[in-house]
């Protein structure tokens, strides 16, 4: 959601707009060029020039943006904020190993993610070269309803809240195979709870096939998902089930124990 003129009436007089405007203002720069002007910025977040230039400028003398002629971009500072969510979380370092062990055992990239509103949030990965848009960067996120990541932790909501994700989500359709019914969506995301794992066939990208289970901690509750991505050109369905799947589920398994809390 982003930052309006009346937030601060709407959010209760704890809110704090400035802080609201500049999180969007920094989040207008997510999937777009590397640089923006100051009306685009203004047109992404849906706030008055006036309000964004502040807080460019703002952010720019934090040393989160950078300034060329006309143009703004993010500054590397702003990767000291993802860094804290990283160094303070310990499911990142701790599944860090049980991913490069499961894509040094498959050859395929691995990843962990988290569910965010409607979206999963890449929060490690292995280090496996891998080639085009099979490679996530730690901190992409990518549609919840059309992932298998995201399948996996939508099953594990609560219904109320399930239903709610259903309600207000847009079904996109980024390939021909995409499921575009939310009819068929929960059937899809009810089939994932049951069976403790997803595999969603080229719904996101063509050529692209993934897996993924719920990772539990010590005490069951569904904290992530990791998954394992493929071309579908050269790897079959049965073999990501067959072979792929008990991989996954032994270091899931082999996890749960060292994520406490």
């Amino acid at each position: 959601m982003e930052a309006t003129e009346d937030d601060d009436e709407t959010q209760g007089r704890d809110y704090v707009t400035a802080l609201a405007r500049g999180l969007a203002v920094m989040r207008a720069f997510s999937d777009q060029a590397q640089r923006l002007t100051l009306s685009e910025v203004a047109r992404i977040v849906a706030l008055p020039r006036a309000s964004v230039r502040r807080a460019l400028f703002t952010l720019e003398k934090l040393g989160y943006v950078e300034v060329e002629g006309r143009f703004f971009s993010l500054a590397p500072q702003v990767l000291r904020l993802a860094q804290a969510y990283l160094s303070s979380s310990p499911v990142p370092r701790v599944a860090q190993n049980f991913l490069e062990l499961v894509s040094e055992r498959l050859g395929q990239s691995c990843s962990l993610s988290i569910l965010h509103e409607d979206e999963v949030i890449y929060i490690a990965r292995s280090t496996r070269k891998r080639l085009g848009s099979l490679h996530r960067d730690v901190g992409t996120h990518l549609p919840a309803h059309c992932t298998s990541m995201g399948r996996v932790l939508l099953a594990a909501l609560p219904p109320t809240e399930r239903d709610q994700f259903l309600a207000k989500t847009t079904l996109t359709a980024f390939t021909r195979y995409m499921i575009t019914d939310k009819d068929e969506l929960r059937q899809a995301v009810e089939k994932a709870g049951k069976l403790g794992h997803c595999l969603v066939d080229q719904e996101l990208e063509i050529d692209l096939r993934s897996l993924a289970i719920p990772i539990r901690n010590a005490s069951g509750r569904v904290i992530a998902a990791m998954n394992v991505s493929a071309r579908a050109s050269t790897t079959s369905k049965k073999e990501m089930l067959d072979s792929f799947l008990p991989v996954l589920r032994e270091a899931a398994a082999n996890m749960r124990p060292l994520l406490i809390g």
